[in-house]
């Protein structure tokens, strides 16, 4: 099977580029159930979506690694097939679990009160979580389509040493009649290296094969999953224009903080140095006055000693009038 998801993953790719790339994930608002009631049901479903998408990413990892430790062996061995359809089949049941959930969670918010708080909340997260699912099963898909590209070329070597060389097509067309004795049954086993040689071709045809019945089980869900992230663009570019815009506002707002900040260490200085003055003054004040008071203090007291000395003279006058006075009353 080819790779028939090229237009999705492209799709996907221009959504991510038209607002400078910003990335929907980062549009997760990050909620705690419990925190007071209001909607704790949705956020513990939500909260079980992340746990189920995280899951997927580990195992798409893990499948990976997988890939490339096959490819450089020499001959897949059984434990090593094993591990990997078990991590297969892990990513396509947590994947329609979550498509599940995410399709309830759609079914619960047409419920909803359109304009409201609640189901604003409810379609941003689930446009988000959809469009997580959607691009972590694109990885997917071509890591699949990555290996299955390193498998055709391991086969068009291996026949090449069994002295059938092959193109790309006639490899193709083995690959999708699902048989590879197509090619096999006229090459001639008689040395070591061509019996192990076609033992590998069929090893790694049986593989593809695996392959090709899991991406085609995918590919319904992928469609599906994609044209409801593609429907829900305009929301989508919406949530990231408005997270752009709150996150300019709080710098702008870090920035204003900072300049009252400023502003009010430069006035409490200011305030400080006017009540130092009028302190200052105040005491200036108080010292003039009491000196004018000590000065008309010592002006009063120099002032009271003439009067005193005046009523002193006048006694000493009239004690002869006194005297002379019987003198001439004899005569």
């Amino acid at each position: 099977m080819r790779d028939r998801l090229a237009d999705i993953r492209e799709t996907q790719l221009g959504n991510n580029d038209n607002d400078g790339g910003v990335v929907v994930d980062d549009v997760l608002v990050d909620v705690t159930p419990g925190g007071g009631g209001f909607m704790d049901d949705f956020f513990k479903e939500i909260e079980i979506i992340e746990q189920d998408l995280s899951a997927i990413e580990n195992d798409v990892a893990h499948v990976e690694k997988m890939h490339t430790h096959i490819l450089t062996a020499p001959k897949m061995a059984e434990e090593d097939k094993e591990r990997l359809e078990s991590a297969m089949n892990s990513i396509k049941l947590k994947a329609n679990r979550v498509r599940a959930r995410l399709k309830d969670i759609e079914i619960n918010i047409e419920r909803t009160e359109e304009q409201s708080a609640e189901a604003r909340i409810k379609r941003t997260q689930h446009a988000a979580l959809s469009h997580r699912l959607v691009n972590l099963m694109l990885t997917y898909n071509k890591i699949q389509n990555d290996y299955r590209e390193k498998c055709k070329d391991r086969i068009k070597r291996q026949l090449k040493i069994t002295g059938k060389p092959t193109t790309d097509e006639e490899i193709e067309d083995m690959l999708e009649s699902g048989n590879p004795e197509i090619f096999t049954q006229a090459v001639i086993t008689d040395t070591k290296d061509a019996k192990q040689a076609l033992e590998a071709i069929e090893a790694r045809h049986n593989d593809i094969m695996n392959l090709e019945k899991s991406i085609k089980e995918l590919h319904e869900m992928f469609l599906d999953m994609a044209m409801l992230v593609e429907s829900q663009g305009e929301m989508i570019d919406n949530i990231e224009h408005n997270t752009v815009n709150a996150v300019d506002f709080i710098c702008s707002a870090k920035e204003d903080v900072k300049k009252a900040v400023k502003y009010q260490s430069a006035a409490r200085k200011k305030k400080i140095i006017c009540l130092a003055l009028a302190l200052v003054l105040i005491i200036i004040i108080i010292i003039i006055l009491i000196v004018q008071l000590r000065d008309n203090s010592g002006g009063s007291s120099g002032g009271g000693a003439t009067p005193n000395g005046g009523s002193g003279n006048s006694k000493t006058t009239s004690s002869p009038r006194a005297t002379i006075s019987p003198i001439n009353t004899a005569r």
